[in-house]
C-alpha cells in the first residue's frame, strides 16, 4: 500500500502512525502476511546507530603517578590519536590495527569499552618537567576511565547510500 508524505505526516500530527524497526516488521510480516504488513505498518526505519567510518570515541584516561603527557596511545594496538590534552585520545572506529591486518580496529576497540571488556593502553611520551613519565602499560575499561564520549557526526545523513554484503565472503570496503 503506497502512502505519500503527506498521509504519513498527518497520521504523525494525528498521533495515529504506525512506526517499526527493521526487525520488528519482519515478525509482523511472517505472521500477518507482506500485503497486511504493508496495510497496517506506516514507518519503517532501518537506522542502525553503529559505528560507521566517521564514528570515534574521545577517551579521557586519568593521571598516572607520576604523570604524562601521552604523545602516541595504542588501545589493544590500534593507533589513537593524541593531539588533545595530556592523557586524551580519540580513537576513530576505523583505525585499524597496527599489526595483524584489517581484522580488528577501533570500531572493536569502542564495542569492547561499551561491553565492559579490558583494553589495553599502551602510551609513550618523550617527558617534561611536568610530566616526567615517558611510557604507561596498563588495562582500562569504561568504568575505570574519567570520561567517555562516543561521537557519529555522519548518522543523521538523508539518503545516506547504504549497501550490504548478501554473500558468505567477508568484504573489506
Amino acid at each position: 500500500m503506497n502512502r505519500t508524505y503527506e498521509e504519513i505526516n498527518a497520521k504523525i500530527k494525528n498521533g495515529d502512525v504506525i512506526v517499526m524497526t527493521a526487525e520488528e516488521v519482519i515478525g509482523v510480516v511472517e505472521s500477518q502476511g507482506l500485503e497486511k504488513a504493508a496495510k497496517d505498518v506506516d514507518v519503517v526505519t532501518t537506522g542502525t546507530f553503529g559505528a560507521m567510518c566517521s564514528s570515534g570515541a574521545f577517551l579521557n584516561f586519568g593521571h598516572a603517578e607520576p604523570p604524562i603527557k601521552m604523545q602516541k596511545v595504542w588501545l589493544n594496538d590500534v593507533p589513537a590519536y593524541t593531539g588533545l590534552a595530556a592523557v586524551d585520545a580519540y580513537i576513530g572506529a576505523t583505525e585499524v590495527r597496527e599489526h595483524g591486518g584489517i581484522s580488528y580496529g577501533g570500531a572493536h576497540v569502542i564495542e569492547g569499552l561499551v561491553s565492559g571488556k579490558p583494553v589495553k593502553l599502551r602510551a609513550a611520551a618523550h617527558g617534561t618537567d611536568c610530566y616526567p613519565r615517558r611510557e604507561i602499560e596498563s588495562y582500562l575499561s569504561l568504568k575505570t576511565i574519567n570520561q567517555a564520549y562516543l561521537f557519529n557526526p555522519r548518522n543523521m545523513y538523508q539518503n545516506y547510500a547504504v549497501a550490504t554484503n548478501s554473500s558468505d565472503k567477508t568484504l573489506f570496503t
